[in-house]
C-alpha cells in the first residue's frame, strides 16, 4: 500500500512533481480504515458507487455525492512510464502535454478556455505505471467536461509545430527537475534499486528521447495503448447516476479496442550482493539523502505491514527516527520514511536533510538502528497511535470530490474494487510485532540497501572516497555479507446555519456546523505577525509560530506531540507577514481533550529554552533550505525589494545569523505582544457549541484587545534585482507592479485580471509557453493585504532567453493596455474564480480559517463569496481601466534569479 508521506504531499500540489507523479495511487487510499471509525467504506458518498461496463470494455464509475454543486472526473489510461521501451522513455508524459494544445475542433488553448470558462479546473499526470486525466467542474456541466475529455485524448491534433514547442517546454521542466534537490535524489534512486526494468527510467524522459519523438510516434504510441478495454472513467458529485452513465456512453462507447493491453505484472524480486551508494555533490545548501531497498509491487500482503513499519519509524513528529534524529540528537533537519508499491515494484525508503558535518554520526547511527532494529520493542501505544494516524490520513481526502473521485477510481482500476479497501484494513488491524520483525529481516537488509547522498559543491570532498566510506559504515553495522540476498517479492457538504458571536474587548466566535464527517477544525486568527516586528526582530514571528506548539506549562514537547498524534489530532502555528494563526484539527470524538489543549497551548505555552533552541536550528535550515531552491529564493527575496519597510519589507523566516541571536525571552515578549491582539475564532465541522463557547470566552477574558491598524508600506526604490544560484539550469524571473489592497474598490479587477492572465488558458501561459515555448512555468499571481499589494508575472526559462521572457512580460502589459480583452477571456476568468473558491473551500480547515482570517481583517464573513458575485461583473472595459492605473512597466520590480 502507498506511502502516507506522499498522500500530505498530493494534498499540496497542483501539477505533480516526478516525484509526486509516480506515488498518484497514495490519493486513491483515503478513507480505506473508515471502518475502524464504524463508517461503511462503500457508502463514502450519498450512494454506493455504480460500476458498468460499456461493451467495448470501458469500466465506469459513479459515485453520486451531493455535497458540494461540482462533479469530479477521471479517466484512467494503463499506459504509463514502465509501459515504455528505452526509446520511447518520456512519451506518455509528452503526450500527456500534446493533449493540451488543440484538437480537430479546438485551437491550441481552447481545452482549457473552455473548461476554466465554466468555472472548472484541468489537469493531468503520468506515473510508471498510468496516466490519468482530471477535470472537476460545476456538477451543471458535466456533459461539457466529458466532452472535452473525449475531445482532448482521442482528437488530439499533434500539430508539428506544437509538439516542437512542446519538446522545449518539457526539455525546461526536466531541468526544473534537475534543479531541486528532491527530483534529483529520487531520480538518482531509481537504477540503484530497479536497473534492468523500465522502473530505472525517470517519468519524464531523458533530452535524447524527448528531443527526437516525432508525430506518428505519439499517435503508434496512442494506437498500441489507448485501448477502452484498459481504460476507467470515474465521475463524483452531483450527478443522476443514470444520466451520468449514459453521457459517458455516449462520449466513449463508440471507440474500439485493437490490441490487448494486459497489466504489468510484479517483476521477479531483485538480488543484489553489496549495497550501492551514490553520492553526487551540486550547487545545495545541505546534505540531501535518501536509503532505499526494493520492495514488494501492489497487491502484496506484505504491503500493509510496510506501511505499518513506516509509519512507527517516520510517519511523523511522534515518529522514532523524528524523536531520536531531529529531536533529541539534533543531527537532521527533517526525517521522513515511507512504503510505496508499483505494479511491478515497490519500495522503502528513508529521507533526511542535514548539514554536511553531521553526515559522518548520522550515517553511521542510521545504520546501525536500521541493522539492529527489532519490532518486538515497538509499544502497543505506538502501533495503535500509527494505526490510527494511518486511519487519520486516509479518511481526510473524502472531504473534497477530488480526493472521493482518485480513492474509488485507483482501487477499482488497480486492487480490483473497493473490497480491497476492507482486505487492507483487516490485514492492518492484524499485523503484530511478530509480523514486523519478519517483515524488517527480509526488507533491510545489507545487500538489498541503496543510497543517494546529494552533498553541498565545494571542500575537499572525494566523492568515491566518501561512497567507500558509507559502504564500509553499513558493512559495520549490519556485518559483511550479512542479511538474505533475495528481496522480499511480491507475495500473497454542508453545514448548518452559520453563527457569530461578540465576545467583547475585540474577540469574535464563529460558529460553522456541519456534521457530514466526524471531525471538527478550529482556527484562531489574530492581526499581527511581522506587522508587530522592529526590523531587528526579522524572523521572530515565525520562529514564536513553530514554537507555540512545542509544550505547554505542565505538558512537554515530547508528552504534546504524543498526546496529539495518539488521537489523530493536530494543533499548530503560522505567522505571515500581517497575521498569525493558531489551528486544530481533531475527530469529533477527541474534543473534551483537545479543546482544552488548544486552550492550554494559547493561554501558558512552554517556550522551553532547548525546544526554542531547536527551532532556531530548525528555522536556520529552513531559510538554507529556501535558499537552495531558484522559486524560492526569488520569493524571499521580493517583499524586501517591493516595500521599503513595515513587517511587510522584512525577510518573513529572518537571516542565519540573526535568528542565532534569538532565544527564549524574545518569543515570549512577542507572543505576548501578539496574544493582546484583537482575534476571531471560527470553528467549522461536527462540534458541541457550548464546549467550543466555553473555551472562548475563557480565553476572551480579561483586559481589551489592543487596537490594531494594518500597515501602509512605502514601496521600494532598487526597481531591479539580480540573484545567483550557481550550477542550475534555469533562470526565473519574477516582475512585480504595485497595486492597491483588499480594501479597494480595485481589488475584485485586479483578481479577475490575475485569472485572465494565469493558468493553461491564460494570456502569459498561451503567449509566452505555448507560442513562444519560453518555459515550462508562466503564470502570475496576485498578493494583496487590507492596503497593499502587488500583482506579479513569473517565468521559469533559459538563461539566455530571458530578454526574450521580459520583452514578452512587457508587450503584455501594452497589449492589456492598449486593446481590451475579448469578454470570453474575461468570463473565463471570473467563471475561474468562482470554480476555484468553490474548490477551495471543499475542506472544514479551509472553510474555519477563511472566516477567521477574514473577521480578524475586518472583512465580512461572507466577503470572499461577494467578491467572486462580483467578479462576474467585471467588463473588458473595467480590466483596461486597471492595466492602465497599475501595469506601467516604469514602475515595476524586477527580480531574476540565474545560473
Amino acid at each position: 500500500m502507498p506511502p502516507l508521506f506522499f498522500i500530505r504531499a498530493a494534498r499540496a500540489t497542483t501539477k505533480e512533481t516526478t516525484e509526486c507523479l509516480m506515488l498518484k495511487r497514495i490519493i486513491a487510499l483515503a478513507g480505506a480504515l473508515l471502518v475502524a471509525a464504524g463508517v461503511s467504506l462503500a457508502h463514502a458518498g450519498d450512494a454506493p458507487p455504480v460500476l458498468t461496463r460499456l461493451e467495448n470494455g470501458l469500466d465506469v464509475l459513479v459515485q453520486p455525492d451531493t455535497r458540494f454543486p461540482l462533479v469530479s472526473l477521471r479517466l484512467y489510461v494503463r499506459a504509463g512510464a514502465a509501459y515504455e521501451t528505452p526509446a520511447q522513455a518520456g512519451i506518455s508524459h509528452l503526450l500527456e502535454h500534446m493533449v493540451f494544445k488543440g484538437t480537430a475542433r479546438r485551437a491550441p488553448g481552447q481545452v482549457a478556455e473552455e473548461i476554466e470558462g465554466a468555472g472548472g479546473y484541468l489537469n493531468a499526470a503520468t506515473s510508471f505505471d498510468y496516466t490519468v486525466y482530471i477535470i472537476d467542474l460545476p456538477a451543471e456541466r458535466l456533459e461539457l467536461g466529458l466532452d472535452v475529455l473525449r475531445d482532448m485524448i482521442f482528437g488530439a491534433a499533434l500539430d508539428p509545430e506544437e509538439l516542437e514547442r512542446e519538446k522545449q517546454v518539457v526539455l525546461a521542466e526536466l531541468e526544473r527537475g534537475e534543479d531541486t534537490p528532491g527530483s534529483r535524489r529520487f531520480q538518482a534512486l531509481q537504477p540503484l534499486l530497479w536497473g534492468g526494468t523500465p522502473y530505472e527510467r525517470p517519468i519524464i524522459g531523458l533530452r535524447e528521447t524527448v528531443s527526437a519523438f516525432t508525430r506518428q510516434d505519439i499517435l503508434d504510441y496512442i494506437a498500441r495503448f489507448y485501448q477502452p478495454q484498459s481504460m476507467l472513467a470515474v465521475v463524483v458529485g452531483d450527478v443522476d447516476p443514470e444520466r451520468a452513465l449514459e453521457l459517458v456512453r455516449a462520449q466513449f462507447g463508440d471507440l474500439k479496442n485493437t490490441a490487448p493491453v494486459a497489466p504489468r505484472g510484479p517483476l521477479p524480486a531483485p538480488r543484489f550482493e553489496a549495497p550501492r551508494v551514490a553520492v553526487q555533490a551540486g550547487p545545495w545548501n545541505k546534505v540531501y539523502l535518501s536509503v532505499a531497498f526494493p520492495a514488494p509491487a501492489l497487491g502484496s500482503a506484505q504491503a500493509p505491514g510496510l506501511d505499518l513499519l513506516a509509519q512507527v519509524l517516520g510517519g511523523d513528529r511522534s515518529s522514532r527516527l523524528y524523536r531520536k534524529y531531529q529531536y533529541e540528537l539534533g543531527l537532521v533537519d527533517s526525517i521522513s520514511a515511507y512504503a510505496m508499491g508499483l505494479e511491478g515494484t515497490g519500495l522503502f525508503t528513508i529521507s533526511a536533510e542535514l548539514d554536511r558535518d553531521k553526515l559522518p554520526a548520522f550515517w553511521s547511527a542510521l545504520a546501525a538502528d536500521l541493522a539492529g532494529l527489532d519490532p518486538a520493542s515497538f509499544t502497543d501505544r505506538e502501533l495503535g497511535r500509527a494505526r490510527l494516524n494511518i486511519e487519520d490520513d486516509l479518511y481526510s481526502s473524502k472531504e473534497t470530490l477530488g480526493g472521493l473521485a482518485s480513492k474509488i477510481g485507483y482501487f477499482q482500476f488497480f486492487e480490483n474494487g473497493m473490497r480491497a479497501e476492507d482486505n487492507y484494513l483487516h490485514a492492518l488491524r492484524h499485523v503484530g510485532t511478530a509480523e514486523l520483525g519478519a517483515l524488517a529481516r527480509a526488507t533491510l537488509t545489507r545487500e538489498a540497501l541503496a543510497a543517494v547522498v546529494l552533498l553541498p559543491e565545494g571542500g575537499q570532498t572525494d566523492a568515491p572516497a566518501l561512497e567507500r566510506e558509507l559502504r564500509e559504515a553499513v558493512d559495520a553495522a549490519f556485518g559483511p555479507g550479512a542479511g538474505a540476498t533475495a528481496q522480499a517479492g511480491p507475495a500473497d457538504g454542508a453545514g448548518a446555519q452559520a453563527q457569530t458571536v461578540d465576545l467583547g474587548g475585540g474577540r469574535t466566535l464563529v460558529l460553522l456546523p456541519d456534521a457530514t464527517l466526524p471531525y471538527a477544525s478550529v482556527t484562531m486568527a489574530f492581526p499581527g505577525g511581522d506587522a508587530l516586528l522592529f526590523p531587528d526582530e526579522q524572523g521572530l514571528a515565525e520562529l514564536a509560530a513553530r514554537t507555540l506548539t512545542r509544550g505547554t506549562a505542565g505538558m512537554s514537547a515530547t508528552e504534546f506531540r504524543d498526546f496529539l498524534a495518539d488521537r489523530a489530532a493536530s494543533i499548530g502555528a503560522r505567522a505571515t507577514r500581517d497575521m498569525f494563526t493558531v489551528s486544530a484539527r481533531f475527530p469529533s470524538r477527541f474534543a473534551p481533550e483537545v479543546l482544552p489543549l488548544l486552550g492550554q497551548t494559547l493561554a501558558a505555552p512552554a517556550f522551553a529554552p532547548e525546544e526554542v533552541a531547536r527551532v532556531v536550528t530548525e528555522q536556520q535550515a529552513a531559510i538554507r533550505s529556501r535558499e537552495d531552491e531558484p522559486t524560492g529564493l526569488a520569493f524571499r527575496h521580493l517583499f524586501p525589494m517591493v516595500f521599503a519597510d513595515t513587517g511587510y519589507a522584512h525577510l518573513h523566516e529572518g537571516t542565519v545569523d540573526g535568528v542565532a541571536g534569538l532565544g527564549p525571552a524574545q518569543v515570549r515578549e512577542f507572543w505576548e505582544r501578539q496574544r493582546r491582539q484583537p482575534w476571531t475564532m471560527a470553528v467549522c465541522g461536527d462540534f458541541d457549541p457550548g464546549a467550543v463557547t466555553a473555551l472562548a470566552r475563557e480565553l476572551a477574558a480579561g483586559p481589551p484587545a489592543e487596537p490594531f491598524a494594518f500597515p501602509v508600506p512605502a514601496w521600494g526604490k532598487e526597481r531591479s534585482r539580480a540573484l545567483t544560484l550557481a550550477d542550475r539550469n534555469q533562470s526565473h524571473i519574477v516582475v512585480a507592479f504595485p497595486v492597491p489592497g483588499l480594501r479597494s474598490d480595485d481589488s475584485v479587477g485586479l483578481d479577475v485580471l490575475r485569472q485572465a492572465l494565469a493558468g493553461q488558458g491564460g494570456l502569459l501561459f498561451r503567449e509566452l509557453r505555448d507560442r513562444q515555448g519560453l518555459g515550462y512555468s508562466v503564470t502570475a499571481l496576485l498578493w494583496q493585504a487590507p492596503e497593499t499589494g502587488f500583482l506579479a508575472f513569473y517565468i521559469g526559462t533559459s538563461p539566455d532567453k530571458t530578454a526574450q521572457a521580459l520583452e514578452g512580460f512587457r508587450q503584455a502589459v501594452t497589449g492589456l493596455r492598449e486593446t481590451p480583452l475579448a469578454q470570453a477571456e474575461v468570463a473565463r476568468a471570473a467563471s475561474l474564480i468562482a470554480g476555484d473558491y468553490h474548490r477551495d473551500h471543499q475542506s472544514l480547515s479551509a472553510r474555519s480559517a477563511e472566516a477567521a482570517g477574514l473577521l480578524a481583517r475586518g472583512f465580512p464573513a461572507d466577503h470572499d463569496r461577494q467578491g467572486v458575485a462580483r467578479a462576474a461583473l467585471v467588463s473588458p472595459a473595467d480590466l483596461q481601466a486597471l492595466a492602465r492605473d497599475w501595469l506601467v512597466w516604469e514602475r515595476a520590480y524586477v527580480l531574476t534569479v540565474a545560473p
